[in-house]
């Protein structure tokens, strides 16, 4: 769990450095660099969904993933919990601000393939030299993310915790199934949710990302349905 903690770690003191940035910086600027960060957020998504290597499974699992999201609300429980860390945090004020910086760096830091090997590396060999890479990363962007969105980043260690520590600890079980083909369409699932973050944050269309989370989940089962039937690719 060491790589993992080393993350989350990262994240946390990156988002620190971000929060004394936000409140040095001018309006003109803020609006600027909230820009930036979300062209830079549209590069990442892109990059990630040319991964795929059947754009039907991506598809298909935005179609389902989207039906499960609505029938569950994913999107109204992300503002509940942006509302109550807010409250936690004393902040007050709007819980969706909050939300927003938390499923944005979520998002970012764990629909990923370091996420995912690093987290297989460390439960497997007890190495942890992917996920040091990744916390090195992921620590440099929590300032930039965070200068802009403010302290939602911050909270997003938890979740990158509970992911990366679950993998870990299940690595044995997992390693059959995490095949590289599977690794490739949750990849370029969640870079389509994330170019949906990033369209968001530039104010062109309002997309329900949180509810469309499933996808990524849709996305391995039916990658593994597929390749467990014998469809070639």
């Amino acid at each position: 769990m060491w790589g993992t903690v080393v993350n989350a770690l990262a994240i946390l003191a990156g988002s620190l450095v971000g929060l004394l940035l936000r409140r040095g910086l001018p309006e003109g600027v803020k609006e600027t660099v909230f820009q930036g960060v979300a062209l830079g957020v549209l590069v990442i998504g892109f990059q990630m969904a040319f991964a795929t290597r059947n754009v039907l499974v991506v598809l298909v699992s935005l179609v389902i993933g989207g039906i499960a999201g609505e029938l569950f609300g994913i999107e109204k429980r992300l503002e509940w919990i942006g509302k109550r860390l807010e409250a936690m945090a004393g902040a007050g004020g709007n819980g969706g601000q909050i939300a927003r910086g938390f499923v944005t760096a979520t998002l970012i830091y764990c629909v990923g393939a370091m996420a995912i090997m690093g987290a297989l590396q460390s439960g497997l060999e007890g190495k942890y030299s992917i996920l040091y890479a990744k916390s090195l990363l992921d620590g440099v962007s929590s300032v930039m993310l965070t200068s802009s969105m403010g302290a939602g980043v911050a909270f997003s260690a938890i979740p990158v915790f509970l992911y990366q520590g679950g993998i870990t600890l299940a690595a044995g079980w997992l390693e059959g199934y995490l095949t590289e083909p599977v690794i490739a369409e949750m990849k370029a699932t969640g870079g389509v949710l994330i170019i949906g973050i990033g369209i968001t944050l530039l104010g062109l269309k309002q997309v329900r990302v949180g509810n469309l989370l499933p996808a990524v989940v849709v996305a391995v089962l039916l990658t593994v349905t597929l390749a467990a039937a014998g469809i070639a690719w």
